[in-house]
C-alpha cells in the first residue's frame, strides 16, 4: 500500500515542469516561430571575431608576400654591385 500512495503524490518538480509546458502553449504559433528564426539568425551570423579573425590572415598573407618579394630583391641589388 505505500508504494501507490508515494506515486500519486506529485513532486514539486514535476508540478513546476507541468506549470512551465502549460505556459509554453499559450504562446502563439506566430511567436514562437518568430522567436526560433530569431535564435536561428543569431546563431548563423558571423561574429566580430569571425570577422577579425579573417581581417588578421588577410594582413599576414601580405606581409608574407611582401617579405618575400623583399628579400628577393634586396639580394639581387647586392649582386650587381662591381667590385673594383
Amino acid at each position: 500500500m505505500g508504494k501507490k500512495d508515494a506515486s500519486t503524490a506529485k513532486l514539486p518538480v514535476d508540478q513546476y515542469r507541468k506549470q512551465i509546458g502549460k505556459q509554453d502553449y499559450k504562446k502563439t504559433k506566430v511567436a514562437l516561430k518568430a522567436t526560433r528564426l530569431k535564435a536561428e539568425a543569431k546563431k548563423s551570423a558571423p561574429g566580430v571575431r569571425d570577422i577579425l579573425l579573417v581581417v588578421v590572415a588577410i594582413l599576414v598573407f601580405l606581409l608574407c608576400v611582401y617579405a618575400f618579394f623583399y628579400l628577393n630583391l634586396s639580394t639581387e641589388l647586392d649582386m650587381d654591385v662591381d667590385v673594383d
